[in-house]
């Protein structure tokens, strides 16, 4: 009875979204560290005569310049097709945003293996880039999930909710980022670094696919009050007596302050921490392998970091002003990178990170309350591609300003990252101001 039991709860937990979360950041946070690395070595002979580079400048532009190309092309290429799915998983096919995108997060991983294990180009990378944009990539899954995570929850709760998702995802890249570094130094005879690394996350990319078409159970919407206990208890089982109201009308000011805040916000942390990859990499810092696996678990201890800010500060404090605390914190800690010549120093100033993931998924909370449940999934879709529209004009633009500061300030790219952040407080404060009761009315209609 013993043995049943635990294979029924078993089975009640791989039918949830958590598992597809947990194994798709465990596979993907592997094949980062493995990309980080293989790029590094495949320009160590990078030349650019015609700009009196120095070698190590000049591994630092081509580095910069592979990034800045393979970014554009995951961001440029899922607009349509996360279009698509969004609209498929509104009308009844919830899956669909998750599963097409877990086949395309298997195309990269299997070609950066090829990539280690044959003499291939580089430039291979950019068609698989292209293939996974092509099914939705993470801008047609991550809707995909929150938008599960935010249907199952009440509106008291929901921010609560979107942060243990957060939590979950962090937890998985702080586990696969502490062992992928020594993971890419194991090799055999035959092959190169990195092939034992590439091979289990690919594995693990494979596992998640087949968890998600074969046990993942898409529970009904909790959008009225007839819907079952057992319905609502999809992420948050403890506020299942609470139903989520759909708002009467849109307040599309308000979504418009939400969707400003969001895009400079992520304009910030993007441009920040698509430099800081290739910064670690270059004197005087020069991490190894080990090392940036340590860097990216660091990052994603911050995952953890915020959704203890949430448990503890939402108790006393808005919604708004948990994004500001958010804003403060990242705003903080990318100011002092800029000064950062030493590997303690990189982790006292990452330290000052610790609630920088607060923001976006309580905007994302606050923006699901300004629609009705039918339109969340493409709501938090179109706000996933108005990110993505931003990255085509940042990421170009704090790699180009990189490149042209590395001889005299590689850091004023993050203090440029402080500025944006800075600026996306303003439009969040006004939304603040605009609506300072709301967070009261939620607590007295829970009640």
């Amino acid at each position: 009875m013993a043995l049943l039991s635990l294979c029924q709860t078993s089975l009640m937990v791989f039918r949830q979204i958590e598992p597809v979360i947990v194994l798709e950041q465990l596979g993907s946070t592997l094949f980062d560290t493995a990309l980080q690395m293989v790029v590094k070595d495949r320009t160590a002979n990078a030349t650019y005569p015609d700009t009196h580079l120095s070698r190590e400048d000049s591994q630092q532009k081509a580095m910069s310049d592979f990034f800045m190309t393979f970014n554009l092309i995951i961001r440029l290429t899922p607009i349509l097709p996360a279009l698509l799915l969004a609209r498929f998983g509104d009308r009844g096919w919830r899956k669909a945003p998750i599963v097409v995108p877990l086949c395309g997060y298997l195309v990269p991983r299997f070609a950066l293996l090829l990539l280690v294990i044959f003499p291939l180009p580089l430039e291979l990378m950019y068609g698989a880039a292209a293939l996974f944009g092509l099914t939705g990539g993470f801008c047609a899954y991550w809707p995909g999930v929150v938008t599960l995570a935010s249907l199952g929850s009440t509106a008291a709760d929901r921010s609560k909710v979107m942060m243990r998702v957060e939590l979950l995802y962090g937890a998985a890249g702080l586990v696969g980022s502490l062992v992928s570094g020594h993971l890419f130094l194991l090799y055999s005879s035959s092959v190169g670094n990195g092939t034992v690394l590439l091979s289990l996350s690919t594995l693990i990319g494979l596992l998640c696919l087949l968890e998600s078409i074969c046990l993942l159970q898409v529970k009904q919407d909790c959008t009225n009050e007839a819907t079952t206990d057992d319905n609502c208890q999809l992420l948050s089982p403890e506020s299942s007596h609470e139903s989520v109201e759909a708002p009467v009308s849109i307040n599309k000011v308000n979504m418009a302050l939400l969707f400003m805040a969001a895009v400079l916000y992520i304009s910030a942390v993007g441009g920040a921490i698509e430099i800081l990859g290739v910064f670690v990499l270059k004197a005087p810092l020069s991490w190894t392998a080990a090392q940036v696996g340590y860097g990216n678990a660091a990052g994603c201890m911050i995952f953890l970091t915020s959704y203890l800010g949430v448990v503890v500060f939402r108790r006393c404090v808005s919604d708004v002003t948990l994004i500001l605390i958010g804003m403060i914190s990242f705003g903080s800690g990318i100011y002092f990178m800029s000064f950062v010549t030493t590997t303690y120093y990189f982790y006292l100033a990452r330290s000052l990170n610790l609630f920088a993931l607060i923001p976006m998924p309580t905007i994302r909370s606050l923006l699901s309350l300004q629609v009705p449940a039918s339109s969340c999934g493409t709501t938090l879709t179109v706000l996933q591609l108005a990110l993505k529209f931003a990255g085509l004009a940042y990421i170009p633009g704090f790699t180009k300003l990189y490149q042209a500061t590395l001889n005299w300030f590689p850091g004023f790219v993050f203090l440029l990252a402080s500025v944006f952040t800075v600026l996306g407080m303003i439009p969040i404060s006004i939304f603040g101001c605009r609506s300072p009761q709301r967070r009261q009315t939620v607590r007295i209609q829970g009640d």
